[in-house]
């Protein structure tokens, strides 16, 4: 049975072009909503949207969230066209797998200023629009922003300011009728999942051992997009209206063991 929690509802998704963004995207579609995915690869966008790919409407947009212009002027858009914006995915981030030694400064902000600086810059342009009628925003954490792991100082510290700006936030932004709440998603099979000599994580032989064989993950497996798309539909839907400033692990289980 399809539900339609998300009738006439307005959703901008980022980082929508293909992975998690996307099957987010393709849900809030399925349930009813009206997606813009933005994404910085439009050549990957255009290949997604021209191909029909899911039901429902989507819209593409090309956008660098770390850009404030451009955040500004596609929510502008939207107010045009759509006249409300009722949720908003803060999905967009790059991977960057950085060993100490090659840990500098100029790296850091590189990789923060897409993982945390854009989704704050999405947020405060969107947030005028969303308060007109209350909303729903969602960012993606990750467990790595709440645990630590070797060479992930940059990605780490990003995920780990998504965790807290989603608990400053909902403070903040609930007197406007907006909930913020985040996902932690764990081992997940999408591009992020290959590693810098091109090798897939999930295929390695540390991986099959600890964290499938010996269940580090529980439930026994890596999971996929599909797994954070129907955990973000429920946070973004009224099912979920008294709940804010929480981060959900969608991980198997991995951070239920020690």
């Amino acid at each position: 049975m399809t539900l339609h929690r998300f009738d006439g509802q307005i959703a901008l998704v980022t980082g929508g072009a293909r992975g998690i963004g996307l099957a987010i995207g393709m849900r809030l579609a399925e349930e009813g909503a009206t997606v813009i995915l933005a994404d910085v690869d439009s050549d990957e966008l255009g290949r997604v949207t021209s191909a029909g790919k899911g039901p429902g409407r989507i819209l593409p947009a090309t956008l660098d969230i770390a850009d404030r212009a451009a955040c500004e002027d596609l929510v502008a858009r939207i107010s045009r066209d759509h006249s409300r914006l009722d949720i908003l995915v803060n999905n967009a981030a790059i991977p960057d797998i950085c060993p100490y030694p090659e840990l500098t400064i100029d790296r850091f902000r590189a990789v923060t200023r897409v993982n945390l600086d854009g989704a704050l810059v999405c947020t405060l342009a969107a947030v005028p629009l969303m308060e007109a009628t209350g909303g729903r925003i969602l960012m993606m954490a990750s467990i790595m922003g709440q645990f630590g792991s070797p060479d992930s100082v940059p990605y780490s510290s990003a995920k780990g300011g998504i965790v807290n700006m989603v608990r400053a936030l909902a403070c903040d932004l609930a007197p406007r009728g907006i909930t913020v709440n985040g996902i932690a998603p764990g081992f997940i099979d999408t591009r992020m999942a290959r590693l810098a000599d091109g090798s897939h994580e999930h295929r390695t032989d540390c991986f099959r051992t600890v964290y499938l064989r010996y269940r580090k993950i529980p439930l026994g497996r890596p999971g996929n997009p599909e797994d954070i798309a129907g955990s973000a539909c429920f946070l973004v839907s009224s099912d979920a209206a008294y709940v804010t400033g929480q981060i959900l692990a969608v991980d198997g289980g991995v951070t239920a063991t020690f």
